[in-house]
């Protein structure tokens, strides 16, 4: 008998590939760069919106938060024009101007002025920007138009009514004499003079606002005006119902910016009467609180006491501002719970007018009913 030998069977290599170590360098460079790479986008991801918007901070801390700081460090010393610091004096500076009768009566000039100039100045904007939401011929010109005053330089617009409220030779006056009436001393009075510098700041902002008061207006939905007048409503009660209330967070800011800038008033004052020694009239009749506040600095080199000022002004621009948030927000609330109760009185109606319907269309369903069981 023949034997058979088995085929011999091939050798598998059950041994791993060796790596060198070169290879192995490689994958750990890949692997650090990869990790390289994501911790990178983490702190893109976390870090650049802190750096896109530092620009802003590092400029408000170098213009407005260290003046602010470095201005109370000076009113807490006796500081000179010429001289420089001098010694520290505490609250001595405060004191002396909350006991100055010159410091009550610029702020008074300043919040008559700014009564006289911020409530007319918002009424007429509102009403000028309902004006130009409308379906106007030529509205480009006419919102250009409106933005002039605000393009003149404050000085300019000082020194033409400046002359035009002249006591002797002034237009308004001429005007007046023209109607027999007797002139107004424009200059030399209390109240004559807050008008005339509360004329001037309405004739520069009230343009100005109509347009930011006009881009609010136009971003209130048509639809809400169109289902009012299908309604019934008129343009009146449209205006004080739908675009008012649509347009409040617009109005708190202009409010706020109102307060602001006419708390801080001091070119036109300045620049009215340029013939008079004193800032603010002969007996200071319109010499407002950034005006005595610049009298201190520099007529009389306190330094001192007129960063006292500032910081007395700064404090109840802020008290000011914070009673406007509030009344608005309060104001705000009020009409939200009025809307509220307004929708529940109209839904209780139409409950009731719908349920003489069901009850009517019920016996119907009855008797349907009652045929499909027969």
């Amino acid at each position: 008998m023949s034997t058979t030998t088995p085929m011999s069977r091939p050798h598998l290599n059950t041994e791993l590939p060796r790596v060198s170590t070169g290879e192995k360098l490689d994958e750990t460079k890949a692997e650090r760069s990869i990790r390289r790479r994501h911790f990178r986008g983490r702190l893109d991801y976390k870090y650049s919106p802190y750096l896109y918007i530092s620009p802003f901070f590092i400029l408000f801390g170098l213009v407005g938060l260290f003046p602010l700081v470095y201005t109370f460090v000076v009113s807490i010393n006796d500081w000179d024009l010429l001289g420089g610091a001098g010694e520290w004096v505490g609250l001595a500076n405060y004191k002396a101007e909350l006991t100055s009768p010159l410091f009550w009566n610029s702020l008074f000039n300043t919040f008559s002025i700014f009564l006289l100039s911020s409530i007319p100045q918002l009424v007429i904007a509102t009403f000028i920007a309902a004006m130009l939401d409308q379906n106007l011929r030529a509205k480009t010109f006419w919102r250009m138009s409106v933005l002039v005053p605000y393009v003149v330089t404050p000085v300019a617009v000082t020194l033409i009514f400046s002359s035009a409220f002249d006591e002797k030779y002034g237009l308004i006056n001429n005007l007046l004499g023209a109607l027999n009436i007797d002139p107004v001393a424009w200059k030399t009075s209390v109240f004559p003079s807050h008008m005339a510098i509360a004329t001037m700041v309405n004739w520069r902002w009230t343009g100005y606002n109509a347009l930011i008061l006009l881009a609010a207006m136009q971003a209130v939905p048509r639809e809400l005006h169109e289902s009012a007048a299908i309604d019934g409503a008129g343009m009146i009660r449209r205006f004080f119902s739908i675009t008012l209330p649509s347009i409040r967070p617009t109005m708190i800011f202009v409010i706020i910016t109102a307060t602001i800038g006419g708390l801080q008033i001091f070119t036109e004052p300045k620049l009215f009467n340029p013939s008079s020694s004193v800032p603010g009239g002969p007996d200071r009749q319109y010499q407002t609180t950034v005006l005595y506040l610049w009298d201190l600095a520099f007529n009389r080199g306190d330094f001192g006491r007129a960063s006292a000022v500032a910081w007395m002004l700064f404090l109840i621009i802020i008290v000011i501002g914070l009673i406007n948030f509030l009344v608005s927000g309060s104001i705000a609330s009020s009409s939200e719970k009025k809307k509220g109760r307004g929708t529940s009185k109209v839904t209780t109606k139409r409950a009731g007018r719908n349920a003489p319907q069901a009850r009517i269309q019920s016996p119907a369903g009855s008797m349907k009913g009652s045929s499909t069981d027969e």
